[in-house]
């Protein structure tokens, strides 16, 4: 399963474009911009954020707190990947027609990154691991790293000893769900961008949707069990790809 993973988590995202370009004529350009957005702003500058703000005064109190958490994270990735989506197709993507096409595009290098980089390469690295570990070479990668971080790399074992399929297939389903929110928002935010004027409400909605949903994963994760989860987020994906579906039509 872990295998699996690894192989859908990076031929997916490469599929999807490459149906795009072949099939519909997307400009591989705009798809590579949403790879890009994604890479800078959620995996280069946001983690500048958390550094700063879970390191400082009010780091422990933050992170403590399962509601002030949820908050603080959802707000955060809304921020940056929301922001970055915006300045992106507002100056990246200027020889874009109007149209549903460059959102799509956009959507699937964005969201096409996420899951390669989040889910795709760690499942290759979990499962190379995993196969050292079961040939007896655990105690031969944790003589390899520095003695501070024996520890961390300690709990990483543990924690894939403890997998088990279901919840690989959970977090697969996770990634399908991230990748219709990711094409979904797409759609919203370059309708901002597009349309302007009264439709630019749509640029901070976004924000604020792409936050409520990683704030409920996290509190949810903490009263219910995983798979009522995924239920519920792959729910408000759906929510949210249909309204981006509806304003497509109006592109």
């Amino acid at each position: 399963m872990m295998a699996f993973c690894a192989l859908v988590g990076i031929v997916a995202p490469v599929a999807l474009a490459w149906w795009l370009v072949k099939k519909h004529h997307a400009r591989l350009s705009t798809i590579l911009v949403g790879a890009g957005v994604f890479f800078v702003f959620a995996l280069l500058l946001e983690p500048v954020l958390h550094q700063a703000v879970l390191k400082g005064p009010y780091g422990t109190a933050i992170t403590g707190n399962t509601w002030y958490y949820a908050l603080y994270g959802g707000l955060a990735a809304g921020l940056f990947e929301e922001s970055g989506r915006f300045l992106g197709m507002k100056f990246l993507l200027k020889k874009e027609p109007t149209g549903a096409l460059p959102a799509v595009s956009y959507g699937v290098g964005h969201g096409g990154m996420e899951m390669l980089m989040i889910f795709g390469i760690t499942m290759i690295s979990n499962l190379v691991i995993s196969l050292m570990i079961n040939a007896g070479q655990a105690d031969t990668i944790l003589a390899s790293v520095p003695a501070e971080s024996r520890g961390q790399l300690e709990a990483q074992f543990a924690q894939l000893q403890d997998l088990n399929a279901g919840q690989l297939l959970l977090g697969f389903w996770e990634r399908i769900s991230a990748l219709i929110l990711q094409l979904g928002l797409s759609i919203i935010v370059w309708t901002a961008v597009r349309k302007g004027g009264k439709w630019r409400w749509l640029f901070p909605a976004a924000i604020l949707l792409h936050a409520l949903v990683d704030a409920c994963a996290v509190v949810l994760s903490k009263s219910v069990s995983a798979s009522v989860v995924e239920i519920i987020i792959f729910s408000m994906a759906i929510a949210v790809g249909a309204a981006g579906y509806m304003l497509a039509k109006k592109l």
